[in-house]
């Protein structure tokens, strides 16, 4: 009589999350640690879901992305962190992973934090490991640091880390329900970035002049919006919020070859917004990531009004409305 082969499974929920204080540079690439602090909050709506499915009788690994075999290279980290999880459960079976963005991939969406996020969590429930959130939040950086941020709801930080520094984990700053804010995004390109993250701090590290600066100044914006937030001061965390965007961005911008994000109408859309703060008074602020669509924060009352004038901005395809999210969900 043949014997039951035993397989264990896990669905999981993660949402996708924006950077208020930005994250750009490693402190150290092979542990993936930030070289400065970041801010977060976790998007209500950008969700990644994945499936996993622990098996004996499987002899390797099988990832699904999207509805189409992963390639090896996306595959890798994939592995990486299923290895990490396997170790620290000490099992060994191999697993089939099926993840889903129900938002653009690779696009400047932050599809690899809901991503790695809700692998770590799926992983973690699927092996039967029981590591608490501090512990998932760490296992999911070391994929992707923001990942980090999305094991968590609301309004999410993670610290900077130093060289050799194995455990760094974000930390919850502010539930979903402290604050009624809303990003409102303006997506003005189809398609995955040319330039991706890694490569692209690594470049600005390397051979952008302002790099040492954006360090340097960073821990301050970040302080600036941690109080902001506490304070919920819609004004005082819009200017730092820029501010740290518009930094980042010139690190790319002065990298040997340069890093130019942004398309026509990413420019035009922050155009679009300082019109509204300037001759509307509405109080509504731009960031963005490492890609060329435009989130704006706004207040949840004003968000209409934001969207609308967003979605007349020449070249603007498409634009959604998100307010803070849950954490990552597991059955």
């Amino acid at each position: 009589m043949t014997k039951s082969r035993r397989k264990w499974h896990a669905e999981t929920k993660a949402c996708a999350n924006i950077a208020l204080a930005k994250y750009w540079g490693k402190a150290d690439i092979p542990l993936n640690l930030p070289a400065v602090p970041s801010i977060s909050m976790t998007l209500d709506g950008l969700v990644t879901e994945t499936r996993i499915r622990v098996d004996e009788t499987l002899d390797a690994d099988r990832v699904e992305l999207d509805g189409r075999e992963a390639t090896a290279s996306e595959s890798k980290r994939v592995i990486a962190l299923l290895d990490d999880i396997r170790r620290r459960a000490k099992r060994r079976e191999f697993a089939h992973v099926v993840s889903r963005n129900r938002f653009p991939t690779a696009a400047g969406l932050a599809s690899s934090a809901s991503g790695f996020a809700a692998l770590a969590s799926a992983a973690d429930h699927a092996y039967e490991l029981g590591a608490s959130d501090r512990v998932l939040s760490a296992i999911a950086r070391q994929a992707s640091a923001s990942a980090a941020r999305s094991i968590y709801g609301g309004f999410v930080e993670l610290p900077a880390g130093k060289p050799g520094q194995k455990s760094l984990a974000a930390k919850p700053l502010f539930d979903a329900d402290h604050w009624d804010l809303r990003i409102v995004v303006a997506q003005t390109a189809k398609g995955p970035k040319k330039v991706g993250s890694t490569e692209g701090m690594e470049r600005s590290r390397e051979t952008s002049p302002f790099y040492d600066a954006w360090v340097a100044k960073a821990p301050a914006i970040t302080k600036r919006i941690r109080q902001a937030l506490r304070k919920r001061d819609l004004d005082t965390l819009g200017a730092a919020m820029e501010q740290s965007t518009m930094a980042f961005h010139a690190c790319a911008m002065t990298a040997e070859p340069s890093i130019f994000y942004w398309q026509p109408a990413t420019l035009a859309a922050v155009h679009a917004v300082r019109q509204l703060r300037d001759e509307k008074g509405l109080s509504v602020w731009c960031t963005m990531d490492a890609g060329p669509h435009v989130k704006t924060l706004c207040h949840a009352d004003d968000a209409r009004k934001v969207r609308a004038a967003l979605k007349k901005t020449e070249g603007v395809l498409s634009t959604l409305v998100a307010k803070p999210g849950p954490g990552v969900q597991t059955r």
